[in-house]
């Protein structure tokens, strides 16, 4: 069996469409799976992919009209 492979913000935020800045401030506000190397962090696509599966990246409308967005 092989290892899944870590990647990184760049590569996770392609895989999901989004900006790098949304990926920081889902692990720090939603609770994104990511795992620190030192002074950077890193993912695997599973655990990433599950987390949005369960609905881990929904908007939560409460701060959506907070934030003016």
């Amino acid at each position: 069996m092989t290892a899944e492979p870590w990647v990184s913000v760049d590569q996770i935020a392609e895989h999901l469409g989004v900006t790098r800045d949304s990926i920081y401030r889902w692990i720090d506000r939603k609770g994104l799976p990511a795992h620190r190397v030192g002074r950077l962090w890193k993912f695997q696509v599973s655990e990433v992919d599950d987390w949005v599966r369960v609905g881990g990246a929904e908007e939560d409308s409460s701060s959506s009209v907070r934030d003016g967005k």
